[in-house]
């Protein structure tokens, strides 16, 4: 099995390893990095437990090598916030029922920072059809779609 030095930054900071050519990036991410946040799921690419942002945009860690990310820049779950508090879409999804057994809340989390990133005021239309790639068994998607339009409403200083 061949192995590769990869670089990349996660949540800000530089990380170098080596790797094996078979690595997801997803068990890279919890095994390597103990960054537990991104959840493994169905492994196949369907639920979107795993997603996390790859250069400002989602993606599904499950569906990506290790060595593939070398020279990228990663967002996870765990960078989402910061020490000083959590970020917008997390107080939102506390306090709108975004989340319950919380399995699935990373990705939906991850899914919804790409589309306020790329649309900050977006339709109940769009925030359905962003998180689209995302399976709750939970919640029922409304306190999850309704997180999503107050987070950017908080973003945007309404």
């Amino acid at each position: 099995m061949s192995r590769h030095r990869i670089e990349l930054s996660v949540n800000g900071e530089t990380v170098a390893a080596e790797v094996s050519s078979k690595r997801l990036l997803s068990d890279f991410l919890r095994d390597n990095l103990a960054l537990t946040g991104t959840k493994r799921g169905c492994e196949t690419g369907v639920c979107g437990a795993c997603s996390v942002l790859v250069d400002g945009e989602v993606m599904k860690s499950c569906l990506c090598l290790a060595v593939q990310m070398n020279g990228r820049t990663l967002t996870t779950v765990e960078g989402l916030g910061s020490a000083a508090g959590l970020h917008p879409l997390q107080e939102s999804f506390m306090n709108h029922g975004g989340l319950q057994c919380g399995y699935c809340t990373p990705g939906f989390l991850m899914a919804a920072a790409d589309l306020l990133a790329h649309n900050p005021k977006p339709t109940e239309e769009e925030i359905r059809k962003a998180l689209n790639g995302n399976l709750c068994r939970c919640t029922g998607y409304q306190g999850i779609v309704d997180a999503v339009r107050n987070a950017a409403e908080v973003i945007n200083g309404n």
